[in-house]
Order: structure tokens, then C-alpha cells, then sequence
């Protein structure tokens, strides 16, 4: 059991899928909270949340996801119990900077993982594809590319 922290490979994943936006934008699922900027913060690091109108410089888009993936890094050392490869271990970080720790923690992805079912864990992956109900292809296409990088 060792604690990872995300490779360039991740970063560069959830770079991708994010994107880098200086100005504060709603949610595309729900069109409005949470809002978020820079590369995917929802929150800042001093606790306050993002709001309508809000904007930033790319070096704080920097230090912010950097803030953000110490956290969700944590939350997978954790609930893994350290027990990834560096490929899964991106993955799953990937996954809850997206869908947020509890979700991870209660999900059938986790479980399967935690049981040694890889590729239980792996087909996992694409059921998360919609915000609000809907199926959004940027979230197919992320769990794909998640899918695809846990398995590595």
C-alpha cells in the first residue's frame, strides 16, 4: 500500500476533460450551481464557493487545481486503502473530481475495485454518463477515456 498522487497522464485527463475557464460558468447539467472555474474548482481553497461572475488568472487556475487533486488524491488513498496502480489510481481520481468523494465512496465502481474486480470496476465506468438525467456525450467520452486509463 503506498499513497499515489496523480500523474501527468491524470492531469493531463482531467485537463482535457475540464478545460481551463478564467470566467466562472454554470454547471451543464443543471445550468446553474455548482458553478465553477478555472479547471473544474467548485470551491476555492479558502472554503467560499464559486459564484456567477467570479474570475480568475491561469496562475490561480493553477494553484487551485493543484489545492483540488491534494484532496481528491486523499479521498482515493483512502478509500482504495492505497491499493491502485498509478493507472487506476488516476482513474478513479479523474472520476471523483468529477462526481465528488461521496459518490465514489458509495458506488459499485469502489466496491468492485476494493474486491479485486477490475474489470467489474472497468465496465463501471459508463454508467456515469448523465448530469441531471440527461446523457451528456462529454461525460461518455471522459468515461471512456477513464475507463481506459484505470485499465492501464
Amino acid at each position: 500500500m503506498v499513497d499515489r498522487t496523480t500523474s501527468a497522464k491524470g492531469r493531463a485527463l482531467i485537463r482535457q476533460f475540464e478545460g481551463l475557464e478564467l470566467k466562472a460558468y454554470p454547471d451543464p447539467g443543471s445550468g446553474g450551481d455548482p458553478w465553477t472555474i478555472g479547471v473544474g474548482t467548485t470551491v476555492y481553497p479558502n472554503g467560499v464557493k464559486v459564484k456567477k461572475g467570479d474570475t480568475i488568472t491561469d496562475a490561480q487556475a493553477n494553484e487551485y487545481l493543484a489545492h483540488d487533486l491534494q484532496k481528491f488524491e486523499a479521498s482515493v488513498n483512502k478509500l482504495t486503502g492505497g491499493v491502485t496502480t498509478q493507472g487506476q489510481f488516476d482513474a478513479l481520481v479523474s472520476f471523483c473530481y468529477n462526481v465528488g468523494r461521496e459518490n465514489l465512496k458509495t458506488s459499485t465502481l469502489l466496491r468492485l475495485h476494493n474486491e479485486g474486480n477490475y474489470a467489474g470496476a472497468k465496465g463501471q465506468f459508463g454508467r456515469w454518463n448523465k448530469a441531471a438525467g440527461k446523457v451528456l456525450a462529454g461525460l461518455t467520452k471522459r468515461r471512456a477515456a477513464e475507463a481506459e486509463l484505470y485499465s492501464s
